[in-house]
């Protein structure tokens, strides 16, 4: 499969520098303190958080900060292959243990001590960069469920297809051995990169261009979010009116 043209067309229409379409909204469960629904081209993640509250095992509980616990799910008619995914699944737990050091390090864990975060990932279709979707997913339920963080984590991917960079990989691309890929977490107003994760070999020289098209690509993202949590306090707001 040719995965960019000539014309510089990838095998969704797109070009080079362009993100897939993102759809977001914040308050979507009910039953959870923070909830929300997050899709990226045709990935699609599901994400509640419960929380801050006592921690349920008190031996892991700390005095002076919150844990975070995160747990990954895939539906199993999220991919073509249609699989149920034990709790122990190498990938459930690796992507699980990704989102929660990225939380780690953006919450301001020692605002709620002797606690515990909960927060609950549910793929619902997979289509490349389910990390980056995790990430952005998780960001806009905290956000909604109150947690104090020190910015937006916002996160996206890019790589290299025939010595060109290409920003936010699709399943077809990211599947590709002949690209790859790394996925970039920022927290946008500083800066600060929380998370640099690569599945896969990438020259040094050309670390740089790829890591700075990923960062342009967060700050796209940054604003797709903030937008969400503005239409979610606008709907609040709109019914404690009525």
């Amino acid at each position: 499969m040719e995965l960019l043209s000539p014309e510089g067309l990838r095998v969704d229409g797109r070009r080079a520098n362009e993100l897939r379409r993102i759809l977001c909204r914040a308050s979507v469960l009910n039953t959870a303190d923070g909830s929300a629904y997050y899709e990226q081209g045709n990935t699609k993640v599901l994400v509640a958080v419960y929380g801050p509250r006592e921690s349920r095992i008190r031996s892991q509980s700390q005095h002076d900060h919150a844990i975070v616990n995160v747990e990954f799910n895939i539906a199993p008619f999220s991919t073509s292959e249609r699989r149920k995914r034990s709790k122990g699944d190498k990938r459930l737990l690796e992507i699980a243990s990704f989102v929660r050091q990225t939380f780690e390090g953006a919450i301001q864990r020692s605002v709620y001590p002797r606690s515990q975060i909960d927060i609950y990932l549910h793929l619902l279709q997979h289509d490349g960069g389910t990390l980056e979707t995790c990430i952005n997913a998780a960001t806009l339920a905290l956000v909604d469920a109150g947690i104090s963080m020190d910015d937006y984590v916002c996160a996206c991917t890019a790589g290299f297809i025939d010595e060109t960079p290409v920003l936010d990989l699709n399943g077809a691309e990211e599947s590709s051995i002949e690209t790859p890929d790394l996925t970039v977490a920022i927290l946008p107003r500083s800066g600060n990169i929380a998370l640099l994760q690569m599945e896969s070999k990438l020259h040094s020289s050309k670390l740089e261009g790829v890591l700075e098209l990923a960062a342009e690509g967060c700050k796209h993202i940054h604003r797709k979010l903030d937008e969400a949590v503005l239409a979610a306090a606008n709907d609040l707001a709109e019914k404690l009116s009525h």
